[in-house]
């Protein structure tokens, strides 16, 4: 693959080189539509002549001048194609998240000072129609479905003529790959949104030595299942891998259908958090939990051996022998259930628990895990498919191609390299904090495994110093205590305390079975987490991982939560991180409790 300049080369890329029947594909009234190469090609010239219609310009190309547009959307072919048209007309593509709440979307909007906006539907439109009078730039509203009142997209594609066309073709070369492809937003779990600047460069680059390093093939016959929401830079980055290797893109119906598409469409794989492949694998457990008899001990005992998996250390004959029978009888029904076709699933966003990654390695579906910030476009390190020995368990990977990388005093991971951000948007003051002397700040500490693998090993800010003095890192205890099944979600607290604690959302389908086989009634999840025969036995789970820490870090309270957190009700960002701060601030009283 030679190196990509622009991010907009992909669409004349994959037409040269193979073009496809099916290479953004999404269902609509229930059958699954392709959109062909020359189709989204076609349809992305006639939306950028279209917007050139309605005086969107790059202007002098740099990021104060150029018209910025806003999108909100779940994940579709129209969401890529307006991400393709505005940049060939040199403004600057600003996604939001669907669940963002209205109070950030006047933010950004604001912030950026958007022109005109994309929505996917009647909800996404109400929404931001209940802002247009609050944000003076914003013109318009177009809409990807019908919505009653609402501007259809296709007014735009239909204001194309053979004259803007032509001036599509003409700006399109004078677009330096210097130029800001996108504005992302990112808040972390704390904190004012802030627009980190990425360019052609900064993303083609993380896509040419993605591709390198990982390396994806290309291969036309080769599709996968997309449902990050495709404004996380992750699944972004990604889809350019796919576009200028030839590789179909399938659309996700929504969260709740991705299992049916799966198994629909039989991809070969499919990028994603920790967080979701830990609620696929708490379905896997809950339907192993209701076998009975001989189908349960061999689920269990094929689990069993997929936690002491190790790709690089040889089990022996026997276990190999084993393996071999569990995957036959046991893991080939987990494969099925994906599909039966997926060869890799790539992991990042937040630290994945070491158990998932055996486990899933051990039944034939493996999963890789990278690390790197949006700031970074983002990949900084990866697991690889190959060569062998490229993968560590516990580790996000060798560096990728092309990333500098050294740690300060502190251990924390700085880099430099072509994909670095130029920095944040009208933010000069958090650029300076975060750029210094040429090297990208990450906030994460880190440490390397064997002199070649990056190990993630908290954040920075997430560090936090008991009264005594000593610091703890919540995350390898968090991570360590979700290998319980009872556990769903934890949160260490901490902080000028005197000894550490955790807040736990319980599993509650396997606590309901686990109180049914010790005939305690089970009434609401409320009454559940407050019952003293629950409180023990979620005690014994942390006094068994506590010997796996030092004194300092042993959990020594918890408090069972009655409700899963999520991005709803505030307590989960976007990308299903825990966001820490406003867990603190909702659950106060609760904390103060625990330190009475």
């Amino acid at each position: 693959m030679i190196q990509p300049k622009r991010l907009f080369d992909a669409v004349a890329t994959q037409q040269e080189k193979f073009p496809k029947k099916d290479m953004l594909v999404s269902k609509v009234n229930g059958e699954w539509k392709p959109w062909s190469t020359a189709q989204v090609q076609e349809t992305v010239n006639r939306l950028s002549a279209g917007l050139l219609s309605l005086g969107v310009s790059g202007n002098d190309f740099t990021p104060e001048n150029a018209d910025k547009i806003a999108i909100i959307s779940n994940n579709r072919p129209e969401w890529v194609i307006t991400d393709l048209a505005v940049q060939q007309t040199g403004a600057i593509l600003v996604p939001l998240y669907p669940t963002t709440n209205p109070l950030e979307i006047k933010f950004i909007l604001n912030d950026a000072g958007a022109k005109y906006i994309f929505v996917s539907d009647k909800e996404m439109y109400d929404k931001i129609r209940e802002l247009m009078g609050e944000v003076p730039t914003l013109q318009n509203i177009y809409s990807f479905e019908e919505v009653p009142g609402a501007a259809h997209w296709s007014k735009i594609l239909d204001a194309s003529t053979d004259e803007l066309l032509a001036k599509v073709e003409a700006i399109r070369p004078t677009i330096s790959e210097e130029h800001l492809a996108t504005l992302i937003y990112t808040s972390g779990t704390t904190g004012t949104p802030k627009g980190v600047m990425l360019s052609h460069r900064n993303i083609a680059s993380n896509v040419f030595f993605c591709k390198e390093s990982f390396p994806f093939p290309d291969d036309p016959a080769c599709k996968v299942l997309s449902f990050l929401p495709l404004n996380h830079i992750f699944e972004k980055m990604v889809t350019y891998i796919y576009l200028f290797s030839g590789i179909s893109v399938y659309y996700a119906e929504s969260m709740d259908k991705i299992a049916d598409n799966l198994r629909e469409i039989k991809p070969d794989g499919f990028t994603t958090v920790p967080r979701l492949l830990e609620k696929v694998y708490e379905k896997i457990m809950s339907k192993g939990n209701e076998l009975t008899g001989i189908k349960r001990g061999l689920f269990f005992w094929a689990v069993a051996l997929g936690k002491r998996y190790d790709n690089n250390i040889s089990g022996g004959p026997w276990y190999n022998i084993q393996l071999a029978i569990a995957n036959k009888l046991i893991f080939s029904k987990w494969r099925d259930a994906l599909g039966g076709r997926i060869s890799f699933v790539v992991t990042g966003g937040a630290a994945c628990q070491e158990n998932l990654l055996r486990i899933f390695t051990a039944a034939k579906i493996p999963v890789y895990e990278g690390y790197g910030p949006t700031e970074n476009s983002p990949v900084i390190s990866v697991n690889r498919r190959y060569p062998a020995g490229n993968t560590v368990f516990g580790t996000t990977g060798p560096l990728l191609n092309g990333v500098e990388m050294k740690f300060t005093e502190e251990g924390e991971i700085i880099v430099k390299g072509p994909s670095m951000m130029h920095g944040y948007y009208k933010r000069p003051d958090l650029t300076a904090e975060t750029i210094i002397d040429g090297w990208l700040h990450t906030g994460d500490i880190g440490t390397m495994v064997e002199g070649k693998f990056l190990k993630i090993t908290d954040r920075k800010k997430e560090l936090f110093k008991t009264s005594g003095g000593k610091y703890v890192a919540p995350q390898p205890i968090e991570n360590k205590m979700k290998e319980s099944p009872f556990i769903e979600q934890i949160m260490v607290v901490g902080n000028e305390r005197k000894f550490v604690s955790a807040l736990v959302v319980p599993s509650f389908n396997i606590l309901k079975k686990w109180m049914s086989q010790n005939n305690i009634p089970f009434t609401s999840n409320e009454d559940a987490c407050k019952n003293a025969q629950v409180i023990a036995m979620y005690e014994k789970i942390a006094e068994r991982y506590n010997a796996g820490f030092n004194h300092v870090e042993q959990v020594k309270k918890i408090r069972l939560m009655p409700h899963e957190w999520g991005v709803d009700t505030g307590e989960m960002t976007p990308k299903l991180s825990l966001k820490r701060k406003a867990i603190l601030e909702k659950y106060r009283d609760v904390v103060e409790e625990i330190y009475k």
